[in-house]
Parts: structure tokens; sequence; C-alpha cells
């Protein structure tokens, strides 16, 4: 099965919260397929100098269309500025370096986040995950006010997608296969993640079929 998922989000979006219960599916039932992870900075202060405001309304409208919930402290946390520059450096520097280690540490960090309302923008926030993980990262990863290379370079590898696709909405999920990009509509599976792995099988089998 020579295929691919690029999934773009954004660590501290509620949507891409949700949708990582779909990767969580792919990646234990086709592990074959391999996941690039590609975080796009929407909630960084470093790259865009702004907030982007998460409501209430916002927050029901995931809960209803999925089965992530939102704890007391998150939500407190809501009238803060949010700043994803951290974790986007972070999660730049596994998806180059240590990429086994991206999935478990996104869990954790949005766990972190939504559960616990932790915020992320600094590293004594991050540091019992990192060691938990295992995760030797260098001092760019760990950097608050400043977008790494890395980041930096899958940056520009989204925007290059989103061309090609033609919306900047995350989360999304695009599976590469052979010549083929296709735009899974992600809202489908949130309530039944598991859903998406049978979705995703017919369209590599129609593929497959169609050459």
């Amino acid at each position: 099965m020579n295929a691919e998922l690029l999934f773009i989000y954004d660590t501290h979006c509620p949507w891409s919260y949700a949708a990582t219960a779909l990767i969580n599916e792919i990646n234990q039932h086709l592990p074959n397929i391999k996941i690039n992870y590609w975080h796009n900075a929407v909630f960084s202060q470093a790259e865009y100098g702004e907030t982007n405001n998460i409501t209430n309304e916002q927050l029901e409208s995931v809960k209803q269309a999925s089965s992530v919930t939102f704890s007391e402290d998150y939500i407190k946390s809501l009238s803060a500025p949010q700043d994803s520059t951290l974790a986007a450096n972070l999660l730049a520097w596994t998806n180059h370096k240590a990429t086994n280690k991206t999935l478990p540490l996104l869990n954790a960090l949005q766990k972190a986040h939504f559960q616990q309302g932790i915020a992320l923008t600094n590293v004594e926030q991050i540091q019992a995950i990192i060691d938990d993980l295992k995760l030797s990262p260098p001092t760019k990863a760990l950097k608050n006010d400043k977008l790494s290379k890395d980041a930096e370079f899958d940056l520009h590898e989204i925007f290059a997608i989103q061309d090609i696709i033609n919306t900047k909405a995350i989360p999304a999920l695009l599976l590469v296969h052979g010549d083929n990009l296709i735009l899974l509509n992600h809202n489908l599976y949130l309530p039944t993640p598991y859903a998406i792995v049978e979705a995703i099988k017919l369209e590599l089998n129609t593929n497959e079929s169609n050459k």
C-alpha cells in the first residue's frame, strides 16, 4: 500500500483536537500509511502576532460533532491569549527527527491543554511530557518566541498544499496515493472515528481498480 496521509492541524485548535482521534485510528489500523504531521501554527503569536479567539459556541459545536470534551480549567483559560508557538516547534522537530514520537506527543499535549487547561507556552509546562516520552529536543525546538526552521519548512509545505486544495481551513486530512491527492471530509467521521479507516480503504481500492 503506497499511500501517505497529510494531517494539517494546530495543537490549540479544538477541531484539530477532535480530528486527532481519527489519526489515532489510522495509525493503529493502517500502519503502512505514512502520516505527515504538519502544525499550521494558526495560534502562533510569533507567526501571526494576533490572537485567534475560541468561543464557547465553537466548543459546543465540536462536542456535538465528536466525542471530545473540554475541562472547566481549559474553558476558563480562553480569556488569555492562545499561543501554539512552542508546541509547533516541538512537534515540527519530532515530525522531522523522531517521527514515531509525534503522535504520542500530540496526544499528550492536547490532553494537557484541553483536559487540564495548560497553556503549553513554556518549557516548564511540558517538561513532564518530554520526560515521559524520553525526548531530547534541541534548544531550537523549545523556543516560544519564534518559529524554528523545521516549523517554517512545514508551513511552506502547508501553504503549497493549501493552494492546491483551495482552502486554508484546519484541520485537513489529505490522502496521497500515487498521483492522487484526496481531501478527506473528516467531519463525517468525528462521531465514529474508526469509520475513516474503512473510508480510506475504499479510496485506495478504488484508485487501484482505476489504474
